[in-house]
């Protein structure tokens, strides 16, 4: 071999949750015909249609579970929890309020066009995501040598 990876036990887990996130989105849409963008879905919780709020909060309250019982189970990076923010509480709700903007604008989040927008070849979900991740490579050199 040319080159070898070293794999650990973070790298193997980073592996089955993105697996897992591909699954979620494909049985999301083979079974329910919709896409697994997070906005989308959270935003028809604020403005439900009935025959759409059940599976919208199965959906959203399986995260949320999720994410409380992963550190349980040894599926977290191991120093997130104590992680303390470098920005005020009004910085994170600015930002908070203009990632919500952004997805607004570009009709969807990181998860449905990153996730399930690229996986079926949408032209408009791939450019959304190179415009997302420059804007996030632009972001993070400025926050570290600016």
């Amino acid at each position: 071999m040319l080159f070898q990876i070293p794999w650990d036990a973070s790298m193997l887990k980073a592996l089955l949750g993105g697996m897992l996130l591909g699954v979620s989105g494909l049985v999301l849409l083979a079974f329910n015909g919709r896409i697994a963008g997070i906005s989308g879905i959270l935003g028809g919780l604020l403005k439900p249609r009935k025959s759409e709020f059940s599976w919208r909060l199965l959906f959203i309250s399986g995260m949320v579970i999720a994410g409380l019982i992963a550190p349980k189970m040894g599926f977290a990076y191991p120093d997130f929890a104590t992680l303390s923010p470098a920005i005020s509480p009004i910085m994170a709700i600015i930002a908070g309020l203009l990632v919500g903007i952004g997805t607004r604008l570009a009709n969807g989040c990181t998860s449905g066009h990153g996730i399930c927008g690229m996986g079926r070849l949408s032209k408009r979900s791939i450019v959304a995501t190179l415009i997302f991740m420059g804007a996030a490579f632009v972001t993070v050199f400025i926050r570290l040598h600016a």
